[in-house]
């Protein structure tokens, strides 16, 4: 299934993390794709740091372009976030321990493309375009019909906003 948005605003890419903030459980994946200066940091960013004023932290997030992985404590589980742009090899995902964090953990995966054979099938992708300097379009596809709520909540809030 496939679903559009047009991202006009920061606040807009916000209620998009607030989406996400209020629907993301253990075991949930979402793949962010999209050129560089998209927009797929940003997004991860605002996730991370509203998940994590839940439960009072506050904490700078940056971007794990040089580490691979910067790993957040929830309370119920973790947040793992992966930018996969300076993968050298899938096998490097193992080490990580990337494939286990699927199973229990909240993935956001930038550069999703590299994850090879280990993209899970039942992720949410995030595809971004850049249509000016605030402007962005985000394309949403998935398979498993537990993205249909996130989706429709998503549809929902962005009507009310317009």
């Amino acid at each position: 299934m496939k679903q559009s948005f047009d991202l006009n605003s920061l606040e807009d890419t916000k209620l998009l993390a607030n989406v996400l903030a209020e629907t993301l459980v253990a075991g949930d994946t979402v793949l962010l794709s999209g050129p560089v200066g998209a927009g797929k940091t940003e997004l991860a960013r605002m996730y991370i740091q509203t998940r994590l004023q839940e439960i009072g932290a506050v904490e700078d997030v940056p971007s794990p372009t040089f580490t691979l992985v910067q790993v957040y404590e929830l309370h119920d589980t973790e947040i793992w976030h992966a930018d996969l742009y300076r993968l050298t090899a899938v096998d490097e995902l193992y080490e990580l321990g990337l494939d286990q964090a699927f199973e229990d953990s909240i993935c956001l995966i930038e550069w999703p493309e590299r994850l090879g054979s280990l993209r899970p099938q039942s992720a949410l992708s995030l595809t971004f375009e850049i249509h000016d300097e605030d402007r962005r379009r985000v394309s949403l596809e998935w398979t498993d019909s537990k993205w249909n709520t996130t989706v429709s909540l998503l549809s929902f809030m962005t009507k009310t906003q317009g």
